[in-house]
């Protein structure tokens, strides 16, 4: 116990020396075992099969890409007029208007129902025979005449030579009591033309035209060219009368509207 207790030191000293000298003995055979597990998993790493990867997904690119190629419209004008807001009106009957084009109202909103040609007719009614020669008896009726009185037929008598203030009766063909055909030349327009008993004379000289106005619930019948009509605030002459068409002129500003018939 002595020997013990005065050599503690060296033998503890010993004991640490020699387990140094181990250690340094076995950390070599550690060392290449440690290597060579690095080895082997590195050459399980490299020389292990891949497994591919699964495709990607690129749906919500491909669909972005899509859309910058076919870029959404936006439509503020015929929807919802956003930008380009729609104009109602109120009608006489309290109903709305809805102003899309401008000819819901105004000039261009009225329509034409008819248009009735009118003419100038001659007709042979009847002959007078005297001692003084024959008396032919004319029927004139002036459809398109300006006044009202000037419309109705009338009879004028004549013969071969008079003039009044419709025509010249040049001459007449065939019997006196019974002609063929009489020669006329009109006053008018100097044209020469023939009558017979069964073939009067017919010249296209303007028409009449019926108009409505919806909005306001207006009709018109029978107008004439130089007829007023009162609508939409403001008043309108009629300047002209075709067979398809009506011409409007504003009193206001002068401003003339064509109005198109369609007999369909």
């Amino acid at each position: 116990m002595d020997f013990l207790k005065k050599h503690y030191e060296k033998i503890l000293l010993g004991v640490v020396l020699f387990g140094l000298v181990g250690a340094m003995v076995f950390l070599p055979f550690l060392i290449l075992h440690d290597r060579n597990v690095l080895d082997e998993t590195r050459t399980g790493i490299i020389h292990h099969p891949v497994r591919p990867l699964p495709p990607l997904d690129l749906t919500e690119q491909s669909n972005a890409i899509a859309r910058l190629q076919l870029p959404y419209h936006l439509n503020f004008e015929t929807t919802n007029r956003l930008f380009n807001p729609v104009e109602w009106q109120r009608a006489v009957n309290n109903q709305l208007i809805k102003i899309e084009n401008g000819n819901e109202v105004g000039p261009q909103a009225v329509k034409i129902t008819k248009i009735t040609p009118l003419y100038f007719i001659l007709t042979l009614d009847s002959v007078e025979t005297n001692e003084f020669g024959a008396r032919y008896v004319i029927g004139v009726e002036r459809q398109a005449a300006a006044a009202a009185w000037q419309r109705a037929a009338r009879s004028h008598y004549a013969s071969v030579g008079d003039k009044n203030d419709v025509f010249t009766l040049i001459a007449a063909n065939g019997p006196p009591g019974n002609p063929t055909q009489l020669i006329l030349r009109l006053t008018d327009s100097g044209e020469r033309v023939t009558l017979s008993p069964n073939k009067p004379f017919r010249r296209l000289d303007g028409y009449l035209a019926d108009l409505k106005y919806s909005p306001e619930g207006k009709k018109w019948q029978e107008q004439r060219v130089g007829d007023d009509l009162k609508f939409a605030g403001d008043d309108y002459i009629i300047v002209a009368i075709s067979r398809n068409e009506v011409v409007l002129s504003a009193r206001s500003n002068q401003k003339k509207t064509t109005l198109i018939y369609n007999s369909k």
